[in-house]
């Protein structure tokens, strides 16, 4: 089963600055819940469309894997997808829109994503994933505001 998980928020700061931040892949780091033992292989430069970025999470106890993303569109200060090339998910697209307005900007993030097993992954889906994927977002709320609300 394909899912679909959608957050939008308000950043209070210009979008040169918000576009800055969200195209340096190190600072995925800040947006990651410590739990998750985030971890990028090598230092990748700023984002560009094609780029492949390596990583190492912490999926549960003892379970680090790897997932190699690419940077498959960009367009400069309004969007980026990046598209899970190896990893945990059979499908893992992952949209970053950047809206300028009134004070601000409205930053959306639209993943669609599907995993493995079939019917046990729907299961595991049910029981755990889906609680996973929002608890991980709602950090990066959390980061978020914390991060463009210093100044």
């Amino acid at each position: 089963m394909i899912h679909t998980l959608e957050r939008t928020q308000f950043i209070p700061a210009p979008i040169e600055r918000v576009w800055l931040y969200f195209s340096t892949p190190e600072n995925l780091n800040a947006l990651t819940p410590p739990e998750m033992h985030f971890e990028i292989l090598g230092a990748p430069p700023a984002m560009y469309q094609g780029q492949l970025i390596a990583y190492r999470i912490r999926v549960a106890p003892s379970v680090r894997v790897r997932w190699l993303t690419e940077i498959r569109h960009v367009r400069e200060g309004a969007f980026f997808v990046d598209e899970q090339r190896a990893g945990p998910y059979r499908l893992w697209y992952h949209e970053h829109h950047f809206t300028p307005v009134d004070g601000g900007v409205q930053m959306t993030d639209r993943v669609t994503y599907a995993l493995r097993f079939g019917l046990l992954g729907d299961l595991v889906h049910a029981l755990w994933v889906h609680r996973t994927l929002h608890r991980i977002f709602d950090y990066r709320r959390q980061a978020v505001s914390r991060l463009f609300n210093q100044t």
